[in-house]
């Protein structure tokens, strides 16, 4: 346990961690749905045979089948079962929507990593490495809370369905009916379960990533300001050495802008895909919550809950502080001891001043700042919905 688990713990400085080590546990589930394949041949060969088994029943079946469950057992359901495979249903489409946007953009993956090489190669002090350190354990730390979250929620409605004697998902399945035996009840299930595992494994991945990226920038940003703060501070050093200095931070500064370049496309489809759907699928549970669950149901339903709001909370909230830490450099340079500094040097600063001005920010599809104002204005729709709900007395109507 202890070899698997290492990693949210931060390496002493004896061992070489990278930056791009942020993201070890995410790439070793991303191999597992298929998405990083072996180089040799026949390993290669069934690896692409596994990754289309996940394409298939986790990101097309899952969403299809749910709106096949909708459309057939329409007159079936209870209005929790149906707003519980509505909820599933919207869900699913998110995430085969995020998948998409991923694949064109995968390239930038790999990309990001090679600049972060290059950052992790300019580290100068045994502090700085320090923190990557920190940084590195922070974010699979980060990851496995999300993958604990996410876990405890499919098992629960497993649970929770298999208890009210009925399938966990309702995913329609030609093979199994669930109504014509114990021995079909169970094979629906565990089939539906595997599918929807394969699914929100996918969703993990594609909701902790953005994060993940964020606050690693925010580390390298934070570096990038302690750096800042000691210009021309040591009496010992040579105005040439000084201002070598200063072209190193820099250099640094465009690495970051660089790879928050790379990045952005990524972060902008994902999080847009998440804007568009967060407001109806938290007033879907809403409502389930308070007007047709069971205890066991309703459980269930708050972990989703809970997943939702991690999908783009964290994130956005991280966004806020990356734009506010990259906006701070500009008054740290300010402040900095350059008053008595060569003109090479000061006509630099003012470059460099000039530069930082403008904050990293994303931009969600072109339209949303991604920021926990836009968050809240996509959130306040399950209200919304709330709202109509109660006015109209639908709750009451349809129990």
């Amino acid at each position: 346990m202890h070899k698997i688990f290492r990693l949210i713990n931060p390496a002493p400085l004896t061992a070489r961690v990278r930056s791009r080590e942020c993201c070890t546990y995410l790439y070793r589930l991303l191999k597992f749905v298929g998405w990083i394949p072996p180089k040799q041949n026949l390993q290669r060969y069934l690896y692409v045979f596994w990754s289309a088994l996940v394409l298939t029943f986790g990101e097309l079946y899952v969403p299809m089948g749910l709106a096949l469950s909708l459309v057939k057992n329409f007159t079936n359901f209870t209005p929790g079962d149906f707003l519980g495979v509505l909820q599933a249903f919207v869900n699913a489409n998110g995430a085969t929507l995020k998948s998409i946007v991923v694949i064109f953009l995968y390239s930038r993956l790999s990309q990001m990593e090679s600049v972060l090489d290059i950052m992790d190669e300019r580290l100068r002090s045994d502090s700085d490495r320090r923190r990557i350190h920190k940084a590195v354990a922070d974010s699979n730390y980060i990851f496995l809370v999300y993958a604990i979250v996410y876990c405890c929620f499919i098992t629960s409605v497993f649970v929770s369905g298999v208890l009210n004697g009925q399938p966990p998902w309702f995913l329609y399945n030609p093979i199994f009916d669930w109504r014509s035996g114990a021995i079909n009840f169970w094979m629906h299930s565990i089939v539906e379960q595997i599918f929807v595992t394969l699914s929100v494994l996918t969703v993990l991945i594609w909701d902790t990533y953005p994060l993940i990226f964020v606050f690693m920038m925010r580390a390298h940003i934070k570096l990038l300001r302690e750096h800042i703060r000691n210009l021309r501070t040591d009496p010992l050093k040579t105005e040439a050495e000084n201002y070598d200095e200063l072209t190193r931070c820099i250099r640094d500064h465009k690495l970051i802008l660089q790879c928050c370049d790379i990045m952005r496309p990524v972060l902008s489809g994902i999080i847009f895909v998440h804007f568009q759907l967060v407001g109806v699928l938290l007033g879907v549970i809403m409502i389930n919550v308070l007007y047709f669950s069971d205890l066991m149901h309703g459980i269930s339903s708050l972990i989703y809950l809970t997943a939702i709001l991690l999908e783009s909370f964290p994130c956005c909230y991280l966004s806020d502080l990356l734009a506010e830490d990259s906006n701070d450099l500009l008054n740290l340079l300010a402040q900095s001891n350059w008053i008595n500094a060569e003109r090479k040097y000061k006509s630099t600063l003012i470059i460099f001043m000039h530069h930082v001005q403008q904050p990293i920010v994303f931009i969600a599809g072109g339209l949303f700042t991604i920021s926990m104002n836009s968050n809240i204005k996509m959130a306040k729709f399950a209200f919304s919905v709330m709202t109509i709900v109660q006015q109209m007395n639908l709750g009451d109507r349809l129990k």
